[in-house]
Parts: C-alpha cells; structure tokens; sequence
C-alpha cells in the first residue's frame, strides 16, 4: 500500500489551513508532534518491557 502523495498532502493542509486559519495552524502541528513523541515513547517502553520479559523467559 502507498502512501499519500505530493497532491493529497496539500489537498489536507489547504483544508486545515481554511478551517483553522493561518494563527491556529502552528500550534495544531506543535501539539500533533508533541502527540506522536509521547505515543512513540510508550510504545517504545512497552516494547522493552516486552524484550526484557521474553529475555527473561529464555534465560530460566
């Protein structure tokens, strides 16, 4: 499966940019960013958790 293209990325931002405004629209992104960084961060705990656990398993 593709990803979005070129043409459907500023088809979306043209959007956002009309219904939040241009003075919104950077802190939209600031927050979404700071979003994903803390959701890749958990996940990345959980996934050591998960590796400590297996390598705990195989070790006993």
């Amino acid at each position: 499966m593709m990803g979005p293209g070129m043409g459907s990325i500023l088809v979306i931002g043209l959007i956002a940019l009309l219904i939040f405004g241009p003075k919104k629209l950077p802190e939209l992104g600031k927050a979404a960013g700071n979003t994903l960084r803390e959701f890749k961060n958990a996940t990345k705990g959980l996934a050591d958790d998960d590796s400590e656990t297996n390598t705990n398993k195989e070790t006993k």
